[in-house]
């Protein structure tokens, strides 16, 4: 986000500008440095960059103390924020679909503890449907709003199209990832790219949507 009123109306200008950002390596700061070094701006070089809080953004934002701030939701839908701000650019212009987020456990875990792992996940593919259920949006917002200790009117855009997706079996984006974690490479926060498939077994949310009896496994 930028000052509506502020001097940076593309991406260029931010060109010996503070940009903010949550912590290096982050999804957030991945979409950054991308897009600022598509458009030839290097970080140190071009810019200074300043880690801080997603809480802080807005004010950071207001008071002039950076020129870009990120956010994410539910940060994103801040009447105060929208009032001063506007979009630069989204992370999907940068990285497409984001898979960087997931569940990971050793191999030898899983094997000693596949019965409760099988039975872990069945519940928790079972919980995900239900909060995803339009029939059950009223009550799915007020649970959500009373764990975020907002009002339920500030919290209706959760589990709809305005949120992130959220696939019903929790079947992560190989393809994403691997993208996303070439970028990570590319940027220097990991030292060589990774086989995702390789690494990957969706073996246990195939078993679970089996026991529920969905049939498509890979919505």
């Amino acid at each position: 986000m930028v000052l509506t009123d502020g001097p940076i109306k593309k991406i260029e200008d931010l060109k010996g500008k503070v940009v903010a950002t949550v912590a290096a390596g982050s999804a957030v700061d991945i979409a950054i440095r991308t897009m600022l070094r598509r458009h030839g701006l290097e970080d140190k070089r071009d810019y200074v960059m300043v880690e801080a809080s997603l809480s802080a953004m807005r004010a950071m934002l207001a008071e002039k103390k950076v020129d870009l701030a990120p956010t994410v939701l539910p940060f994103a839908f801040d009447p105060e924020l929208r009032k001063i701000a506007r979009p630069l650019f989204v992370q999907r212009d940068v990285t497409g679909v984001t898979q960087l987020l997931m569940w990971t456990a050793r191999a030898s875990f899983i094997d000693k503890n596949r019965a409760a792992m099988l039975d872990f996940m069945e519940d928790t593919v079972r919980i995900v449907r239900w909060f995803l259920d339009p029939a059950n949006h009223a009550e799915a917002v007020a649970i959500t709003a009373r764990a975020a200790k907002q009002p339920p009117e500030r919290m209706d855009w959760v589990f709809t199209k305005r949120d992130y997706y959220q696939s019903p079996l929790m079947m992560p984006d190989l393809a994403a990832l691997k993208k996303n974690v070439e970028l990570a490479r590319e940027l220097g926060f990991v030292k060589g790219g990774i086989e995702v498939e390789k690494f990957a077994d969706l073996s246990l949310i195939q078993e679970a949507a089996k026991r529920l009896k969905i049939a498509d496994s890979n919505c």
